[in-house]
């Protein structure tokens, strides 16, 4: 089983960026498909975005397209997603998961990391 910390939540003014990252240890990154999802207070658990082992092919939820860019560097072990024009109705909880990406768009989470928080203050 693969471990999954994740980094890069703060605090950021709405019309801002951040960059979040997840690194992943035990397990060969380079095969394994990830993603990102977020949580907010009282909300379910709502997929963000995900990309292939290989880096080829990327999905992302309706909300966040053209903002949000999901991407990994397999050598480092680490996947990213860079956050830009951040809204307040980004902030949430961000966790890492590992899964299985479908062609068919869709994600499928195994498991998750610890999560980091972004706020968006308005």
């Amino acid at each position: 089983q693969v471990q999954l910390v994740e980094s890069g939540g703060g605090l950021v003014q709405a019309g801002g960026s951040l960059r979040l990252s997840c690194a992943a240890s035990g397990r060969t990154f380079s095969r394994i498909d990830m993603g990102w999802f977020r949580q907010a207070p009282g909300k379910e658990r709502d997929f963000v975005a995900a990309i292939t082992w290989s880096g080829a092919f990327t999905l992302y939820a309706d909300t966040v397209k053209g903002r949000f860019t999901v991407s990994r560097d397999n050598a480092k072990n680490t996947m990213y997603l860079q956050m830009n024009s951040l809204m307040p109705e980004d902030a949430a909880v961000y966790y890492c998961a590992v899964g299985d990406y479908y062609s068919a768009g869709y994600f499928r989470p195994s498991y998750w990391g610890q999560g980091t928080q972004v706020t968006v203050s308005s």
